[in-house]
């Protein structure tokens, strides 16, 4: 049965006392045993608090004990979990709270002011549970009602979660049991992972990458979890050595912040326990990869993954000589093919097209959207992607972009990613991104937004120079912005169209 409830039950009969989460701040352990209880607690306290099977519980919270014990048992005890993004706005929550038709939140007293903002828009009842993230105890379990927890299946429902798109309203992705632990069971098989493991989770619970490669994977392997409020660099591999992590999940803009820190071996930190690095939710830049591997010693596995996919659905091999660099991976766990935009045939090796991709690890569809869920999936089961790509000889996936990120310049189609990479290679850039702009005799340009390392200077046309070296002058920005920073999603991802409004 793959259900969270499974797979939190093996783990408190064949382990009970073993850590799951450990929460640095306070020292505080999760073990299994307790997992399990304090899910069928919770379980016992939206019932009395009038919830049904499936009823929506949002989140939102910063990472932390309660964080994970929350976002585990709700899905265990028959809930659907809707962790929110902290990032939003009180417009965007009033939405997502509205459609997703939440009956309870939980959350901490930094976020009260704006929830309820939020909520004053919502004409529907919601419950706010306003709980310190670091607590053990969130209620007297004695004095809960002594109720059996609905049943839970596979096709049940589990997570909802919102895709923090660039245009529109955000689409609440609906993910059963199934595909959940699916994601899970990828990311354990993929990368060899046993009850001896244990990851550093720097990334938030309100993104999809978090929740099931850093918490919901160590369920299905038996691992434990290091569970910090945030990422910060400048304990990042203190936390590392102090407890001992086998492996480490990041996203390419961690990467790029550790390499321009000190090296931790200098402060005589041990790391030499991690035996990987795992890299996704943004196509990682091959001088990124080369670089952290070189100073650090640690070798890099580049993966691809969705909301709608529950994270995992390309990886590299864990063998390092059989990786491929600038390629996120091959189809693990589910297939893949490559479509031409217009015809939805199935594309050669090498040719470029829609990447496209089927298995248990994707979503049920759209949340009250189904005109929406027809455009993405199709009746045999394949799942549009939305991203651009092609598919080499051994199966290895390279992502040129994303559809609506296309750039076409005098009608040619000129990769994003292709800019970004080259101005990349300049020693003074930490980070850039490229978006097409309207152009009255090409149709559209290329803008470039540059974030300088700290400590560098360069100027606009030493960039342009540079550019038009590595890329040829049709493909060289017209428009070069130095920025503070790029406009990113929860995962860390560049919101390209955004680089429009700066």
């Amino acid at each position: 049965m793959r259900t969270i409830r499974h797979y939190v039950d093996l783990r408190a009969v064949e382990q009970p006392e073993v850590p799951y989460l450990i929460a640095p701040e306070t020292g505080k352990t999760l073990t299994y045993g307790r997992l399990q209880r304090s899910s069928r607690d919770l379980g016992r306290f939206l019932l009395q608090l009038g919830l049904n099977k499936g009823d929506k519980v949002a989140l939102m919270l910063h990472n932390g004990y309660q964080t994970g014990q929350l976002l585990i048992g709700v899905m265990y005890a028959g809930f659907m979990v809707a962790p929110l993004n902290l990032l939003s706005q009180p417009s965007q929550l009033t939405y997502v709270l509205d459609h997703s038709d939440t009956r309870v939140v939980f959350t901490s007293s930094e976020f009260t002011e704006r929830l309820t903002a939020a909520i004053a828009g919502v004409k529907r009842e919601i419950t706010v549970i306003v709980i310190d993230p670091d607590a053990t105890e969130l209620f007297d379990a004695a004095a809960l009602p002594d109720v059996e927890l609905p049943d839970v299946g596979e096709e049940d429902d589990a997570l909802l979660m919102y895709t923090s798109g660039t245009t529109g309203k955000p689409k609440g992705c609906m993910l059963t049991h199934k595909s959940v632990c699916a994601g899970g069971e990828f990311t354990s098989q993929a990368h060899h992972l046993t009850a001896q493991d244990r990851v550093l989770c720097a990334l938030p619970l309100y993104h999809i990458n978090g929740q099931i490669v850093t918490a919901v994977a160590p369920l299905v392997h038996g691992g434990s979890v290091v569970m910090p409020h945030r990422f910060s660099v400048s304990n990042y591999w203190e936390l590392v050595a102090q407890y001992q992590c086998t492996w480490i999940n990041v996203v390419p803009t961690i990467i790029a912040y550790l390499l321009n820190a000190p090296d931790p071996r200098e402060a005589k930190l041990d790391i030499s326990r991690v035996k990987f690095c795992r890299s996704a939710s943004a196509p990682l830049p091959p001088e990124l990869h080369r670089a952290f591997e070189e100073k650090f010693g640690i070798s890099v596995i580049e993966t691809f993954g969705m909301t709608e996919t529950n994270a995992p659905c390309f990886t590299n091999p864990y063998d390092p000589q059989k990786r491929k660099i600038g390629s996120p991976g091959q189809a693990f766990g589910n297939e893949a093919k490559i479509i031409a935009p217009e015809t939805g045939a199935t594309q050669p090796p090498g040719v470029p097209g829609e990447i496209m991709v089927r298995g248990d690890n994707v979503m049920k569809g759209y949340y009250k959207d189904a005109e929406n869920t027809a455009r993405t999936l199709e009746p045999d089961g394949w799942m549009h992607t939305g991203d651009l790509g092609y598919m080499d000889e051994d199966g290895f996936v390279f992502v040129t972009g994303r559809i609506k990120e296309l750039i076409i310049k005098g009608g040619e189609n000129i990769a994003p990613r292709e800019i970004d990479e080259a101005l990349l290679r300049h020693p003074a850039v930490l980070e850039a991104a490229a978006v097409g702009i309207p152009d009255q005799n090409y149709g559209q340009e290329i803008m470039a937004c540059v974030v300088l390392k700290p400590g560098h200077e360069c100027s606009i046309a030493e960039l342009t120079e540079f550019s038009q070296r590595e890329l040829g002058k049709y493909k060289t920005p017209k428009v070069i912005r130095f920025v503070s920073d790029l406009p990113k999603g929860p995962s860390g991802k560049v919101q390209r169209l955004k680089l429009l409004d700066i």
